[in-house]
């Protein structure tokens, strides 16, 4: 990622977007493959261990009750902005129905998602990294 998503849209000769423009469920969708690629790093590199044990902890992590749980951490810490992008995400009506969580903890989970793949396309790779820290120290406590 050292280049950028600007090297990757150059690759593969993909066109400018504003963010803006994109929908909630969209930046959910994103933002869910970029909060699993950063749980599934920081498993990986704590350590080898068997792929089921990191699968069991991944899995921990990226459920909807985990993330619902962190956006109680979070939301206090969130700019004027990034709670929009997360309400919009909450608020978005989803046309799949939460299998193991409470309907409640889906569209929160559906919120956090979606600030994530804003921060995450916008290229705050710093900012996501904090929010994802502070959200993971947060539950620990």
């Amino acid at each position: 990622m050292e280049k950028g998503l600007a090297h990757l849209s150059e690759v593969f000769d993909l066109p400018d977007q504003d963010l803006r423009t994109f929908s909630p469920l969209t930046l959910a969708y994103i933002g869910d493959g970029a909060y699993e690629i950063v749980i599934r790093t920081v498993l990986v590199k704590q350590g080898n261990c068997p792929v089921n044990q990191l699968h069991k902890k991944a899995s921990q992590l990226v459920k909807a009750q985990t993330q619902s749980a962190m956006m109680d951490i979070l939301e206090p810490l969130l700019t004027e902005e990034e709670y929009r992008i997360y309400k919009r995400g909450r608020n978005a009506h989803s046309p799949t129905m939460a299998k193991h969580a409470s309907m409640a903890d889906y569209r929160r989970a559906t919120g956090f998602e979606a600030l994530i793949g804003y921060l995450y396309l916008k290229e705050d790779w710093e900012r996501m990294l904090d929010l994802i820290r502070a959200g993971l120290e947060g539950r620990k406590s």
